[in-house]
C-alpha cells in the first residue's frame, strides 16, 4: 500500500511533464519582400542586400531598364534591417541605401539615377 503514494506522485509529474512540453507561440507571418529597381544610369548594375555582415548578391538591372526581385524574408534576420548596394558594372561608381527597416507586408522601390549617389529609395 505504500507504494500506492510514490507512482501517484509519479504519474502526476509526468503528466505536468508531457503538458508543459510543448508551448506553441505565434510567430510573424513570413513573407518575402518584392523589391523593384529602376536603373535610370546607363551602366548595368549589380545589385546586393547589406545584411548581418553579410553581401549577397541578388541579381542584375541592365541600364535604362526596370526589374523586379523577390528578396527572401530571412535576409532580415532578427533585426528586420538591410541595406541595398548597387555596384555599376565597369565603373567604380555605387549606390548604398541607409539601413531599411522592413516589417511583414512592405515593399522596397530603389530608382538608380545617372549619377547613381543621386539615387533614391521608398519603402511602402
Amino acid at each position: 500500500m505504500a507504494r500506492f503514494p510514490r507512482v501517484l506522485i509519479l504519474g502526476i509529474a509526468l503528466a505536468s511533464i508531457a503538458c508543459a512540453g510543448r508551448h506553441h507561440s505565434k510567430s510573424e507571418p513570413v513573407s518575402d519582400i518584392p523589391l523593384k529597381v529602376t536603373n535610370h544610369n546607363w551602366l548595368d548594375v549589380t545589385i546586393y542586400v547589406l545584411h548581418d555582415g553579410q553581401r549577397t548578391r541578388i541579381g542584375q538591372v541592365t541600364g535604362s531598364t526596370a526589374q523586379e526581385f523577390v528578396l527572401p524574408w530571412r535576409l532580415l534576420g532578427q533585426s528586420h534591417e538591410l541595406e541595398l548596394l548597387g555596384e555599376a558594372i565597369g565603373s567604380p561608381a555605387f549606390a548604398r541605401t541607409e539601413v531599411l527597416n522592413i516589417q511583414p507586408g512592405q515593399s522596397i522601390e530603389w530608382t538608380l539615377e545617372t549619377d547613381l549617389r543621386r539615387s533614391s529609395v521608398g519603402v511602402y
